[in-house]
């Protein structure tokens, strides 16, 4: 994976995955950031205390943390809002992997929030093209996807699998037949959307077709940009 550089806004999304053995830890600098396990268990030490999280649990947070495997280890996305060329704190180096680094605009005189949800698709279901209020980074966590964003060909999204959409091109995504197919994404919204759907359709009448799938939002909370 090539990381793409910063925009004009200097401001970047990083998606890292952390492998963290039993009993294993590492120190993650101060950041906003959203931490999600995707497999196993982990345990989150701060300055407010301790948090433990389950597989598919997700956690905020700006300041620094420190990241602690459970029972069985765990394997954890690591979403985090970058400035510039922040350094990558590595729980080892060979346990964690950058996926995808992209270039996001944002107005540093603005108020935004950061916002994380699964996204859970019956089989075939169709996600029709729409646009969103915000950019953000996506995870395929089962099943395939196929995406096409704006005029780019469209590819086929398998588990494990990242992507960025900026919310300003139409988007379109349909979902294997075979079996549930689920993302995990981070985005950064304007803060007055809180609760609220960042989703626009195309065509507005689409928002009452497509194929049925589900949301469950882990984090909507104001940030402040550095």
């Amino acid at each position: 994976m090539t990381p793409v550089a910063s925009g004009d806004s200097g401001y970047a999304l990083r998606l890292c995955e952390d492998t963290v053995p039993t009993a294993g830890r590492g120190a993650l600098g101060a950041l906003n950031r959203v931490l999600y396990v995707r497999r196993g268990s982990a345990r989150l030490e701060t300055a407010e205390g301790e948090t433990r999280l389950a597989e598919g649990e997700a956690w905020h947070g700006a300041r620094g943390c420190e990241i602690h495997g459970g029972e069985a280890g765990a394997t954890v996305l690591r979403y985090e809002l970058i400035r510039g060329s922040a350094p990558l704190d590595r729980v080892s180096t060979e346990a964690t992997k950058v996926l995808l680094e992209h270039a996001i605009d944002l107005d540093p005189r603005a108020d935004y929030l950061m916002r994380a949800d699964r996204v859970d698709f019956a089989p075939g279901g169709v996600a029709l093209p729409h646009r969103h209020r915000g950019g953000g980074i996506r995870c395929l966590l089962a099943g395939a996807l196929e995406v096409r964003v704006g005029e780019a060909p469209a590819r086929m999204v398998t588990p494990g699998g990242a992507w960025f959409e900026s919310g300003r091109e139409p988007v379109l995504a349909v979902a294997s037949t075979d079996g549930p197919t689920s993302f995990v994404r981070v985005a950064i919204l304007p803060r007055e959307i809180r609760g609220r759907t960042s989703i626009m359709y195309v065509d507005p009448k689409d928002a009452e077709r497509g194929r049925p799938r589900a949301y469950t939002v882990f984090v909507d909370e104001p940030i402040e940009l550095d």
